[in-house]
């Protein structure tokens, strides 16, 4: 990883986690991003970790409620708080988001944080990955950053879709998943 790298954690947290089928094998990619925190934190990298909430009064979910996901999320809920293993550090380098919609970039300041901290490179974990992973990801793209998501440390609403994701990234820049042994 180099300096102008920075960690994007996405919605791991308790709800997302606890809806992860049994095939994603959620415990293993929660332990797997916690690594992945570590080693950003080790190397004094930037960390952004996002949640998604939403409020009691059910007024932001837009057309999200239009597929398969139910209300999530809520405001002030233990569902909306992070993963007990997921706990940002105030150390100056992690920085923390709400974000309303899948991609951490709609609506939300984070382009501005990034080229604030000089950001070129984005490594991307989290959940799940074929939404707010993939919506973010093409975000990142279409915004001229190099991104890389570590596949161990992603999870999707199954597997198929998990790893059809993760080809559709691919697509748009070869050599953007990663495992997370390719970390540095």
């Amino acid at each position: 990883m180099e300096k102008d790298s920075a960690l994007i954690v996405i919605d791991i947290q308790n709800q997302f986690v606890n809806d992860l089928p049994e095939e994603m094998n959620g415990t293993s990619v929660v332990k797997n991003a916690v690594k992945v925190i570590d080693s950003f934190r080790k190397q004094k990298l930037p960390v952004i970790f996002f949640r998604e909430v939403h409020r009691k009064q059910v007024v932001d979910f837009g057309r999200e409620l239009d597929g398969d996901e139910k209300i999530h999320c809520i405001e002030g809920t233990e569902a909306a708080d992070y993963h007990p293993l997921i706990v940002p550090e105030d150390n100056g380098k992690e920085f923390e988001m709400i974000k309303r919609r899948y991609s951490c970039f709609f609506h939300t300041d984070l382009d501005l944080l990034l080229k604030g901290l000089g950001v070129k490179k984005l490594y991307v974990i989290g959940l799940l990955t074929d939404v707010c992973v993939h919506y973010t990801c093409a975000d990142a793209h279409q915004n001229d950053y190099f991104v890389k998501v570590v596949r161990e440390a992603a999870g999707g609403s199954s597997l198929k879709a998990h790893d059809a994701a993760l080809e559709a990234i691919e697509y748009l820049q070869h050599g953007s998943v990663i495992s997370i042994n390719q970390l540095n």
